[in-house]
């Protein structure tokens, strides 16, 4: 009966599923609610917290919120506070979770080394969950795993569900030992939305060329972590290139405006 079973459950699952856009018109399948994934966020954020080095800091952390605190100003919802902690580490990474949530290693701030720079990584990352990429990713995830465990059943073995596959969906696939990178379609995204973000808040667009070329030439052949699962910094450069026509009217709107400069803090 398992294998009935497992397959009524995996076809309720794709009748219940949302067929969403991303920004750019992708149709995306969506198998979560935004209530179910921030709460995945949630707890995956305070794993990191219980797991991770927190930065004391204060100066960087003071910086790091403060270009935080623009980028997600300009969010065209504004229902959740953000949660933004600096991560004492050497890594170069970044990320954001469903439920308003940032992490920034302190490593990035020996690349990303103006305002700037960070509110790149820091606008792309929360495009991400802007663009729900997250939800796309553990619906895969959960499909899959659905889609194993039935063929486990049907040879006799019992399928075992995969706690770690939830964080991997979430862009965390590096601290758990599974990698379930985000697509280059999604990266795209993420590099346009993010650069949208990042001129709407006042940031300079074109530091964006300029921070991957540093991405490009840190770490050595490998580059940072937060490349490691990304598309070529070539491609994603000319991208950003081509984009910024499109996204200078946008900055030179925001700096009409009274805005809170982000004073670079002391790199240790």
């Amino acid at each position: 009966m398992k294998p009935l079973v497992l397959s009524m459950l995996l076809t309720s699952l794709l009748v219940g599923c949302v067929n969403n856009q991303s920004p750019t018109g992708r149709g995306q399948t969506l198998l979560f609610s935004d209530t179910q994934m921030q709460q995945m966020g949630a707890q995956s954020f305070e794993t990191m917290k219980k797991t991770e080095k927190i930065s004391q800091n204060q100066a960087q952390t003071h910086y790091v919120n403060c270009v935080a605190k623009r980028i997600t100003a300009v969010l065209p919802v504004q229902s959740q506070q953000w949660d933004v902690v600096l991560f004492e580490s050497d890594q170069v990474n970044a990320f954001a979770l469903p439920g308003g949530h940032i992490g920034v290693y302190s490593g990035l701030l020996n690349v990303a080394v103006n305002q700037d720079q960070l509110a790149t990584v820091m606008g792309h990352e929360v495009a991400h969950v802007l663009a729900q990429h997250s939800n796309e990713q553990v619906s895969r995830a959960q499909l899959t795993g659905l889609g194993m465990q039935a063929a486990d059943a049907a040879i006799g073995a019992s399928g075992v569900a995969n706690k770690d596959l939830y964080m991997a969906g979430l862009g965390l696939g590096a601290k758990v030992g599974i990698i379930l990178p985000f697509g280059r379609s999604q990266e795209s995204e993420a590099d346009i939305v993010g650069l949208e973000l990042m001129a709407k808040a006042g940031f300079n667009p074109n530091q964006s060329i300029t921070l991957w070329q540093n991405m490009a030439k840190a770490g050595g052949a490998q580059g940072p972590e937060l490349l490691s699962t990304h598309p070529s910094h070539s491609h994603r450069i000319e991208d950003l290139q081509a984009a910024q026509n499109q996204v200078m009217p946008l900055y030179t709107q925001a700096r009409k405006q009274s805005l809170t400069e982000c004073k670079m803090a002391h790199v240790k």
